[in-house]
């Protein structure tokens, strides 16, 4: 039987939570959270940041694009993620590869809807523009190729149960599918760190040996073991929505890897083959960015995530930014307009615990340098953060 608190030492330990588990290796420290979210480019940064021993902003950009020790790809869940060129090899055959048929089932019927007769035809020939384009330019943002290739910017209409009408440009569709085929890997953003709008390059022209050629299932075995070594015990439930695989897909990569069963709290979870053993809790607090991977490594939550914290979440089960003592999330934490960093704290905290938070909080301001940023994906107490007192 494993149970909450040595689950939660676990967490505390392989997640590089606790102040002697800091690294100033990136992709090691990438590596041992699987690979980061990217859906919110802050969350990148910050997750880094918080587990770093020197933390900066610089390394991370440094390890991204210029040393490329760090990749961004869609992978899990459909979004965004940033990990080492091994594990994001690994994620593009185990899960990426997976939403390509329905990403191109989805821009073909927007092609007919839209007017064109011939949909297959127009996407291969768009494929093969944009490809050229940027086989010529390099890495290049949708905007920048839209306006050396004008003839696929003609305007999609998007599928809507409402009645409004919304279009979307043909050729960022085209780089979508492109992406999930492996063929384009996002770059650099346009702007500064916190932009979310990122220039497109060539695979093999971004990272040397593209994404590789990896069949599904034996990435998708090495796949379910590094969760599990990250992030286990976890639950056939937790994997299967992390991974965003089918249950059947999700049963074969446990058999395939050695998962071995496991008693927990709620039920039968599962361990590594030849998982260590496990740590002795300690003591230690953490303020986390929305969507970090810590926050969002598992889909049964009850175990770290009180049922007083559940407003740290928005309704479709997104992490805003937490604050965290000895492995159960207690608060929140948000920034306003002038900068400051605010908290909001669901049940109370002893003082000498909200002060070293308010210490990582302090860490955490001084990462930031005065930049501002907005939280893509809120937990519903921001309003309450941003728009009143604090609690």
């Amino acid at each position: 039987m494993i149970g909450g608190p040595e689950r939660r030492a676990r967490l505390a330990e392989r997640h590089r939570l606790l102040p002697r588990r800091r690294t100033d290796d990136l992709p090691a420290l990438v590596d041992d959270l699987v690979a980061l979210h990217s859906s919110d480019p802050v969350t990148v940064y910050l997750s880094a940041a918080v587990r770093m021993a020197t933390p900066s902003l610089a390394a991370v950009a440094t390890a991204l694009y210029e040393d490329r020790s760090l990749v961004r790809h869609h992978a899990m869940r459909r979004t965004l993620w940033v990990g080492t060129p091994e594990v994001v090899r690994t994620v593009h055959a185990a899960a990426t590869r997976r939403l390509l048929g329905p990403e191109r089932r989805r821009t073909l019927a927007m092609l007919a809807a839209s007017g064109v007769a011939d949909p297959e035809d127009w996407l291969a020939g768009a494929r093969n523009l944009v490809l050229d384009d940027l086989e010529r330019h390099g890495p290049s943002t949708a905007r920048d190729v839209g306006r050396r290739v004008p003839a696929l910017t003609r305007p999609l209409r998007v599928p809507s149960a409402s009645q409004d009408v919304a279009t979307q440009a043909a050729h960022t569709r085209v780089l979508l599918t492109l992406g999930f085929a492996g063929d384009v890997l996002r770059a650099a953003p346009t702007g500064s760190w916190v932009n979310g709008a990122y220039r497109y390059a060539l695979a093999p022209d971004w990272l040397p040996g593209g994404l590789g050629e990896q069949e599904p299932e034996p990435a998708a075995a090495v796949l379910a073991d590094h969760y599990l070594r990250r992030f286990g015990p976890a639950t056939t439930a937790d994997l299967q929505w992390w991974a965003g695989w089918t249950g059947a897909t999700t049963t074969r990569a446990l058999a395939a890897c050695g998962a071995v069963p496991v008693e927990l709290d709620g039920g039968r979870g599962w361990l590594a083959a030849d998982d260590e053993v496990s740590p002795e809790p300690e003591p230690w607090v953490a303020a986390l960015p929305g969507l970090d991977p810590t926050t969002m490594g598992w889909k049964e939550r009850d175990w770290y995530l009180p049922a007083t914290a559940a407003d740290a979440f928005d309704r479709n089960g997104n992490a805003g930014p937490t604050l965290w003592v000895d492995g159960r999330v207690v608060g929140a934490w948000a920034q306003r307009k002038d900068g400051t960093l605010v908290t909001h704290y669901f049940e109370p905290v002893p003082p000498a615990r909200r002060d070293a938070l308010a210490e990582r909080l302090a860490a955490l301001a001084e990462v930031l340098g005065g930049t501002r940023f907005s939280v893509r994906f809120p937990g519903r107490v921001q309003a309450r953060l941003l728009g009143g007192p604090t609690g």
